[in-house]
């Protein structure tokens, strides 16, 4: 594994020295944001977690090397390239072999920032269960269900089916929990009706239960739902409009597989003016922000410890 993980010297430094470190996904920079936001958005998500105290580390594939910890001009790469492949978990072995530049979903971002021995991950929306009769689950949920770690999102995209993927996460045993809110948060809007397993008011809070988690040799990781910003949230009526709207469009073109969400989210973008781009780069920051507050207590905790054993 050595041999296939790049950790930049910061990254590294952070982690040898017990320093918080949250982990950020690339998928969003290369195929979730249009140009120019999703440079300026990548640039913002690392300023903010240093705001708080932490070290960002953008995760992706560079000519084939699983990087935790990517370089501004790598960024800038895959922000701006039209061959960047999205790659899950399933792809990771292929983009080692191919030598590939590719942007890591959440499941493979999960999966390498584990790797690399990052506890601390912030997202927008987690994949799930696609809307439909036929059985299609998105790889996240399982890698939720696999990789002890703490996942900072807004609940699952609006675009899958809420209730069917909070049940699956409940059937593998994925913990979640409402920050600060109590119940799911919805992506674009902060609730869904759909319950959470527990409150966390703070970042202690959630650093407190994923000890115990860890205590009890749990596997799976702590999902922490976190609601868009109030003043960011998207009309319910607006939102209803832009994504039957976009589902529609989706049926005419016959588009499916892993373009579907992609192309979902843009589509709702267009069509709700712009409100669900605003409110999708609203949440990606205050996620990073509670991400980076979390990897900052679980730090000190850690510390605490230590210094208590002395």
């Amino acid at each position: 594994m050595k041999e296939h993980l790049s950790l930049n010297s910061e990254v590294e430094s952070a982690l040898l020295d017990g320093k918080p470190v949250v982990a950020l996904e690339s998928t969003v920079i290369a195929h979730g944001l249009p140009r120019p936001q999703n440079i300026e958005t990548a640039r913002r998500l690392e300023q903010i977690v240093r705001d708080e105290g932490a070290i960002p580390a953008t995760i992706g594939v560079i000519d084939g090397k699983l990087s935790a910890g990517l370089g501004s001009d790598q960024i800038e790469m895959l922000a701006n390239s039209d061959d960047i492949k999205k790659l899950s978990v399933r792809d990771l072995a292929i983009a080692v072999a191919r030598k590939w530049n590719g942007a890591t979903t959440v499941a493979s971002t999960m999966w390498i920032a584990h790797r690399a021995g990052i506890k601390v991950f912030a997202t927008g929306g987690i994949g799930g269960v696609h809307r439909g009769t036929l059985p299609d689950v998105s790889a996240d949920l399982p890698q939720l269900a696999a990789t002890p770690m703490i996942v900072v999102c807004s609940g699952a995209k609006i675009v899958l089916d809420l209730p069917a993927t909070r049940g699956w996460l409940e059937t593998h045993g994925v913990t979640v929990a409402g920050y600060q809110c109590d119940e799911l948060p919805a992506f674009y809007s902060r609730s869904s009706g759909l319950p959470i397993d527990v409150r966390c008011d703070s970042p202690e809070d959630v650093v407190a239960l994923f000890q115990n988690q860890r205590a009890l040799d749990l596997q799976s990781a702590l999902l922490v739902t976190v609601p868009v910003p109030s003043e960011d949230e998207v009309n319910s009526s607006v939102l209803e409009r832009a994504l039957n709207d976009a589902l529609n469009e989706t049926k005419r073109r016959a588009i499916g597989g892993r373009e579907l969400t992609p192309f979902l989210l843009a589509e709702m973008s267009e069509k709700s003016g712009g409100a669900t781009l605003t409110a999708n780069i609203a949440l990606l920051e205050n996620n990073a922000r509670v991400a980076a507050q979390i990897a900052s207590a679980m730090s000190k905790a850690k510390l605490e410890t230590r210094n208590s054993k002395r």
